[in-house]
C-alpha cells in the first residue's frame, strides 16, 4: 500500500542493520523517503545500506556507530541534514536485551540496557525534536517497545523497564511536542523472527506459532508495516498511543513453558 506523506522526506533509523530496524528502513525507501541507517557494527551497516540504496526509489545511506552515545548522536543528526537538508522521521529502534535474575543482576549490565534502550532514544529524540522545531515543519517519531513493555517475562526486569518507559515517553512528548506538530507514537512488537531470535532459540518460530493466538510468529514486516503507517499522513491523527503488533500474544499468549519444553 501507498501512504501519503512519505515520499521525500527524510529519516533516521537506528539499529538498523538487520531484523526490525532494516525492515522499516526498506519499507521507508520503497515508498520514496530518504533514509540514514545506523547500525553499531560498521560492516553490516554499509552492507545494508548499499543494498538498500540500489534497490529502492528513495537514499539509504550508512551511518556506523553508538546510538546510545550522546555525543555520536549529534554527529548521526549532523549528518543526516548535511545529506539530505532536513529530518522528518526519527524510528530509534536499536535496543539491547540482557536476561537476567533480578537478584543477581550487576549495575553495569543495567547501565548498558539503559544506555541504548532509554538515553539513545531520548537524546536522539531531543535532539530531532530540536530541529524539526527550527525547520517548522513538523515531524513524527515511532518508539520501538515491546510486548516485554507491557506483559511480565522471566529474567527480563531491566530490558521490561526501558520498554515501559518508552511508552511513557510517548504519552508526555505527544503533550509536550503537538504544539510543533510533531507527533510520537509507539510500537510494541511481539515474538519477531529474525537473525537475533533465530539465533537465540532454534526452533524460535515453531515454539512461538504455537503461543501466539494467531497462530504464527512475527515478521520484521509486520513491525515495518505499521510503523509506515503511524509515519504517513493518514496517521496524522495518532499520538502518543502504543500498538502491540504480537499476534493478539498480550491479550491472552501463554509463556514457553507452557509448552512443557
Amino acid at each position: 500500500m501507498a501512504y501519503s506523506g512519505i515520499k521525500d522526506k527524510t529519516a533516521i533509523v537506528t539499529g538498523a542493520g538487520e531484523g526490525i530496524g532494516r525492515a522499516i528502513a526498506e519499507a521507508l525507501t520503497r515508498q520514496g523517503a530518504n533514509v540514514v541507517l545506523n547500525d553499531i557494527d560498521t560492516a553490516l551497516c554499509e552492507r545494508s545500506a548499499h543494498e538498500i540504496d540500489q534497490s529502492h526509489k528513495g537514499r539509504c545511506l550508512p551511518f556506523a556507530g553508538d546510538a546510545g552515545n550522546v555525543g555520536f548522536i549529534d554527529k548521526m543528526v549532523g549528518f543526516a541534514l548535511s545529506q539530505f537538508g532536513k529530518i522528518d522521521f526519527v524510528i530509534p529502534n536499536a535496543g539491547i536485551t540482557l536476561f537476567g535474575d533480578f537478584l543477581k543482576f550487576t549495575p553495569e549490565s543495567f547501565n548498558k540496557v539503559v544506555q541504548l534502550n532509554l538515553q539513545g532514544a531520548f537524546f536522539l529524540v531531543q535532539r530531532a525534536a530540536k530541529e524539526m522545531i527550527r525547520q517548522k515543519s513538523g515531524g513524527k517519531v515511532v518508539l520501538l517497545s515491546s510486548q516485554v513493555g507491557i506483559r511480565a517475562y522471566r529474567n527480563l526486569t531491566a530490558y521490561a523497564m526501558t520498554k515501559a518507559a518508552l511508552r511513557m515517553m510517548a504519552v508526555n512528548l505527544a503533550f509536550e511536542l503537538d504544539k510543533h506538530r510533531i507527533n510520537i507514537n509507539v510500537v510494541a512488537p511481539g515474538a519477531t523472527l529474525t537473525e537475533r531470535t533465530r539465533q537465540e532459540q532454534p526452533d524460535y518460530e515453531g515454539i512461538w506459532g504455537k503461543l501466539n493466538p494467531n497462530g504464527r510468529v512475527g515478521k520484521p514486516e509486520d513491525i515495518a508495516n505499521t510503523c509506515l503507517f503511524l509515519l504517513s499522513d493518514e496517521a496524522g491523527h495518532i499520538n502518543g498511543q502504543t500498538i502491540p503488533v504480537d499476534g493478539g500474544w498480550t491479550t491472552a499468549g501463554k509463556y514457553p513453558e507452557d509448552l512443557g519444553q
